[in-house]
């Protein structure tokens, strides 16, 4: 389980990670809520806790962001406003759940356990851009009515570069999702886009598949 804290008092910080490091997930922890974003937009995570009051961008805007976005990242809010309005104001953002500081580790560690398994149930299992859809379950790709085969690493090309759409992914996100800390020698990245484009694009009318010179790769209709 990876899971992306975002808390801006640094003992607080601390201790919510060293918990969910016991736990066994993969944590990753920021100050800044603007920062938080951009990670969240080029990293996969399955969780977000996050403190309200933070510098730059507060809580409630990243949570309205990510709806906006149509990001389904299952959200726990951290505050010390405890009034009705202050939660009211967390759940019409997109908030999931809800805790208060002072807060007891066991009682947030139960209440991402709960958030998870209720996002589990409803979790869409596929994924659609364009004509494009990808079953999580079979792993089968279709563009309109044509199914499209890939090999593993395309394949997993695909879903990342179809989870961001139609944001760009960068070349070193795409790296360390596909390879971790073992990339190829050669230029890996390049030859299955090569391979994935042939698939996914040369066969219709319209791209998907776009390359931004200097930054990465996108999935998107056109090219604007």
């Amino acid at each position: 389980m990876r899971i992306l804290v975002v808390e801006d008092n640094p003992d607080i910080l601390v201790n919510i990670v060293d918990y969910l490091t016991l736990k066994h997930c993969v944590v990753d922890a920021m100050y800044n809520g603007a920062a938080a974003l951009n990670q969240i937009r080029q990293r996969e995570y399955d969780l977000l806790v996050l403190d309200l009051s933070l510098p730059g961008m507060d809580g409630l805007a990243l949570c309205r962001q990510l709806r906006a976005e149509q990001n389904p990242l299952p959200v726990v809010m951290l505050t010390a406003r405890d009034t009705l309005d202050d939660k009211l104001g967390g759940f019409e953002v997109g908030a999931d759940d809800y805790l208060v500081k002072p807060f007891a580790l066991p009682e947030l560690w139960s209440r991402i356990q709960a958030v998870l398994k209720r996002s589990q149930k409803q979790q869409v299992r596929q994924l659609q851009v364009a004509d494009v859809t990808l079953d999580l379950d079979t792993r089968q790709v279709r563009r309109g009515q044509v199914a499209i085969s890939l090999n593993p690493k395309c394949l997993k090309l695909l879903e990342l570069l179809m989870r961001q759409s139609p944001h760009v992914v960068s070349r070193e996100t795409l790296i360390d999702q596909l390879w971790a800390d073992d990339p190829p020698d050669s230029d890996g990245l390049k030859s299955h886009i090569y391979l994935l484009r042939n698939q996914l694009d040369k066969p219709f009318d319209r791209p998907l598949l776009h390359t931004v010179h200097g930054q990465g790769y996108r999935l998107v209709a056109g090219d604007d």
